[in-house]
């Protein structure tokens, strides 16, 4: 009974932040069906990304702010799910996973306010307009699809290590066409396209792990 009631306890919050992810869809589809529907399938519409960029929508409005806790959630519960699966002796329980989760809102929003600061004061935002505007909708497109991923591992048997696999599978899948949908711009300025990456994902990610795990 006893083992029993400590998987319930542990588990509850988990639940608790999926029901909170279910209504943060439910108020986006109130809030804009078709920029939901939009972001659901950006990956393989890049039509409705050059709409994203033709409307210039802004980063403080009600569905940019709900969509960006949305993603940070899911991923950070992907991140804590391969915490905990790659050192089993940490205590699956919510006060191990707010760190987890704080980090990685703390790196976003850290992330986002340079890459506006910068693009703005080196006078390229129509350049990497189309850019910045489809890779953050490539990485919600990506936590809709984890989204579900972590509710199957949580309530069927579907294994954490398949979780991994299709998680770093989106990862893949949204690199490549990511690169493909901004060919020209990477390779007509391949040196700095570099050193961003190196700058702003590579680095930041390098310290973001290093500090979690």
């Amino acid at each position: 009974m006893q083992a029993i009631e400590k998987i319930i306890t542990t588990n509850s919050w988990i639940t608790a932040l999926i029901l909170l992810l279910f209504i943060s869809i439910v108020i986006l589809k109130a809030l804009d069906t078709n920029r939901l529907r939009g972001n659901i399938f950006s990956l393989f519409n890049v039509n409705f990304v050059e709409s994203e960029v033709e409307e210039n929508s802004n980063f403080l409005d009600a569905f940019q702010i709900v969509i960006f806790i949305f993603t940070v959630i899911v991923l950070s519960l992907l991140t804590y799910r391969f915490k905990t699966y790659s050192s089993p002796s940490i205590i699956i329980s919510f006060s191990s996973y707010v760190p987890v989760f704080f980090y990685l809102l703390s790196y976003f929003l850290i992330k986002r306010t340079l890459e506006f600061i910068l693009i703005h004061l080196l006078l390229i935002r129509k350049e990497m307009r189309f850019f910045t505007v489809s890779k953050l909708n490539y990485i919600h497109n990506v936590t809709f699809l984890l989204y579900i991923g972590i509710i199957l591992n949580e309530y069927t048997s579907f294994k954490q290590v398949y979780l991994f696999y299709f998680a770093a599978l989106l990862f893949i899948v949204r690199f490549v066409i990511h690169l493909v949908n901004n060919k020209n711009l990477i390779f007509n300025k391949l040196f700095y396209f570099i050193l961003y990456i190196c700058a702003f994902e590579i680095a930041p990610l390098f310290l973001l792990f290093k500090m979690m795990f």
